[in-house]
């Protein structure tokens, strides 16, 4: 990649590449990483509805507790670029080193913890016995080897953080390989392997998941953009860490707030009847698809914006931002003209029952309608977080969730349909979107001016895949 000086603007053309650069391939290990659930699903699909029942009974569980571990890589990427834009390289391998064994100490106990209380959880969604049998096996499989999971997350937020997203994405197409193969072998006792069952997957899924860390780990240990956690300083304590959580722990709590908020719209809109709570489902899946598009461009304007309040040059990130919000709104709103065009031939992919077809198109018009409002709220909010501000995203959004969620109960009880109820998105979204774009330039414009002379490097020169 062609590189400029830090004292020479990045032309905007480049600019537009840079971003795409980081986003595209963050759009696409966020798809495979939801290939790998659905994958699981179908291989344990021929075991009967019993056994695809438990599985996904547990993936549910799963859903929310790895949005919430997940969180944690958010302020290890914040961190991690901004020191890696002031061009501190040492500083930045030992916030990796600490990264890495805080999640170790933070997992080993949600892993212990979640194991032994798989059986509680899953009884209280009172799923028949053999498909809670099923469920708490899966359950506690993942629960037990949570530590490779998340331990993944943190990882790919060091790359993140120094401007590789190619990487990530590469091992998490090798993961997905590596998982139909040996969740498939594990399932049916196929290639001298031992038939498990439905269990077989948790355990497929598994050893591809250690596969992809060990990869990752061996990549930043052998360098990565001047990166390398090799050598000493693999001990936890001191300020490294105190500053890690204290960046991570808003949006750990942030993503329990919304995930959470999403969970009880799932028991409001219960009382809809089955066929509304089917087509929710259905709804509530086609909108985490919508939505990586505008994940992928708000990381790279967290990186990029990070990369430059440390390079002291924040002007850079409010280019790279502005930019990172023309796509997502672009890329979102073709998203929501195909929806609305063709919204009950998407439900029809999945359900054959008008009862379920009709509500579930109106919800899916509602979704496509907020879309461009979802992608502003996604990369404005992901700029404040880059100025090292996790505090106001979990303030806003969480509370905006919170919000949409009460509205819709309301829209419920005055009688609203599936469609009425995902409205409120129209009216909470755009608000939050707002006050994050209100939020980002406030900061901008309270930040220090950088001393005469500043020559650190900023995002415009580093690379951004191998």
């Amino acid at each position: 990649m062609t590189s400029t000086t830090a004292a020479t603007p990045m032309p905007t053309g480049a600019r537009r590449k840079l971003v795409l650069a980081l986003a595209l391939p963050v759009i696409a290990e966020n798809l495979l990483e939801a290939l790998m659930q659905v994958v699981d699903s179908y291989l344990v699909s021929g075991l009967g509805d019993e056994a695809l029942a438990g599985v996904g009974g547990a993936l549910q569980v799963l859903f929310f507790l790895l949005a919430v571990l997940g969180s944690l890589s958010i302020g290890v990427s914040v961190l991690v670029s901004q020191v890696f834009g002031a061009g501190d390289l040492p500083g930045v391998a030992r916030l990796a080193r600490q990264a890495l064994l805080l999640t170790a100490v933070l997992s080993v106990p949600v892993a212990i913890l979640g194991y032994l209380l798989a059986g509680p959880v899953i009884g209280l969604f009172g799923m028949e016995a053999g498909v809670a049998r099923i469920a708490t096996e899966y359950l506690k499989v993942t629960m037990a080897t949570i530590v490779v999971l998340v331990g993944l997350y943190t990882a790919g937020g060091v790359l993140r953080g120094i401007g590789d997203t190619r990487s990530p994405m590469l091992i998490t197409a090798l993961a997905n390989v590596l998982n139909v193969v040996l969740a498939y072998a594990l399932i049916h006792g196929s290639f001298g392997l031992p038939a498990l069952g439905a269990v077989g997957s948790a355990w497929g899924t598994f050893i591809a998941r250690a596969i992809a860390l060990a990869l990752m780990l061996a990549l930043l240990v052998k360098g990565r953009n001047g990166v390398s956690i090799g050598g000493r300083g693999w001990r936890l304590g001191g300020d490294t860490s105190a500053r890690i959580w204290k960046i991570s722990a808003p949006a750990v709590v942030e993503q329990v707030l919304t995930s959470g908020a999403f969970l009880f719209l799932a028991a409001v809109i219960a009382h809809l009847g089955t066929a509304s709570l089917a087509a929710h489902r259905v709804v509530q899946n086609a909108m985490s698809i919508f939505f990586l598009t505008g994940i992928g461009f708000s990381t790279a304007a967290m990186v990029l914006v990070g990369q430059s309040v440390g390079a002291q040059r924040i002007h850079d990130g409010v280019a790279a931002l502005r930019i990172a919000t023309r796509w997502a709104v672009g890329a979102l709103v073709v998203q929501a003209v195909l929806v609305l065009a063709l919204a009950p031939q998407i439900m029809g992919l999945f359900a054959d029952d008008p009862s379920v077809i009709g509500p579930g198109a109106d919800a899916l018009r509602m979704l496509a309608l907020a879309q461009p409002f979802w992608a502003v709220l996604f990369v404005q909010s992901a700029g404040v977080r880059g100025t090292g501000n996790t505090r106001w995203p979990l303030v806003v959004t969480g509370t905006g969730m919170v919000v949409m969620v009460l509205l819709s109960y309301l829209a419920m009880r005055a009688g609203g349909g599936l469609g009425l109820t995902w409205s409120t998105g129209l009216v909470v979204v755009p608000v939050v979107g707002a006050l994050h774009w209100w939020r980002f330039r406030r900061t901008v414009a309270d930040l220090p001016a950088p001393p005469a002379g500043a020559t650190g490097p900023h995002p415009d020169t580093q690379e951004v895949s191998p």
